[in-house]
């Protein structure tokens, strides 16, 4: 048990950074104010949606854009040690009601959500998680016999 509330307090704490990291954004532009309002109104799951609408209106992978070169020509060498890792599910397997429990739980979600994430594999499920936190999430999954990929 002590595990699941650490992977419980760890996305808490995830979601909590991010609210903090979104506070401290720029101002919105005037011409894109009315899109913002929308989108900051959606459920995740509406979001998931409009980012393959959107992939398959315009020919373009929302993954291949975010994992492009950074700005200023700047790589990173294979000695620095990936600090940062997105765990996306591949494959909900054979028993996927486990599946949609483990994800449910671990991303705090509702159970259509969840559910609907899992039918949808491969999908992203978290980004930015910490090593030994997206490995647990990993194992917890793999576990109730989902595939999981860490990026």
């Amino acid at each position: 048990m002590d595990e699941t509330t650490n992977t419980a307090d760890a996305v808490v704490e995830t979601k909590v950074e991010a609210k903090a990291e979104a506070k401290t954004v720029t101002a919105t532009p005037a011409k894109f104010k009315a899109v913002v309002e929308a989108i900051e109104k959606m459920s995740v799951l509406d979001l998931h949606e409009l980012v393959k609408h959107l992939e398959e209106k315009f020919g373009v992978s929302a993954a291949a854009v975010a994992t492009a070169a950074p700005a200023g020509g700047a790589s990173s060498t294979a000695s620095d040690e990936k600090s940062s890792f997105n765990v996306e599910l591949t494959d909900g397997g054979a028993t996927k009601i486990a599946v949609i429990k483990i994800v449910k739980e671990v991303l705090g979600l509702g159970l259509k959500e969840a559910k609907d994430l899992v039918d949808a594999a491969p999908s992203m499920l978290k980004e930015g998680m910490k090593k030994e936190d997206a490995e647990n999430v990993k194992k917890q999954i793999e576990t109730a016999g989902g595939k999981v990929t860490l990026k």
